[in-house]
């Protein structure tokens, strides 16, 4: 079982960048395909962006096309931590933000297994 925890959320105003973290422990953490997830009020978790093991292969998903080219995800297994870097934050980002890891070496949603507790990003003036 893995453990994750995520920071690095808060209020931002439009335009303005956060860089997300989420540090794991309990396995290897070089093991692990892990996603960034966000679920805004009054709508369903969408899938944001994943990375495999090695951080080789990234992938934004099609249907937050506005995140392309303002999202990064990235990761650093000798810190055993993934990262968001968000910039030109817009309100419509406004969600909690969630990283998920699974086992697979897949962007399936349904192989995440094991998620954190979220961090909240408000974008408002």
């Amino acid at each position: 079982q893995v453990q994750l925890v995520e920071s690095g959320g808060g209020l931002v105003l439009p335009g303005g960048s956060l860089r997300l973290s989420c540090a794991a422990t309990g396995r290897t953490f070089s093991t692990l395909t892990m996603g960034w997830f966000r679920q805004a009020p009054g709508k369903e978790r969408e899938f944001v962006a994943g990375i495999m093991w090695n951080g080789g292969v990234t992938y934004y998903a099609d249907y937050a096309e506005s995140v392309k080219g303002r999202f990064t995800i990235s990761r650093d297994n000798a810190k055993n931590t993934m990262y968001l870097q968000m910039n030109s934050l817009k309100p419509e980002d406004t969600a909690i933000y969630y990283c998920a890891a699974n086992l697979e070496r897949t962007f399936r949603v349904v192989d995440f297994g094991s998620w954190g507790q979220g961090t909240q990003v408000t974008v408002s003036s």
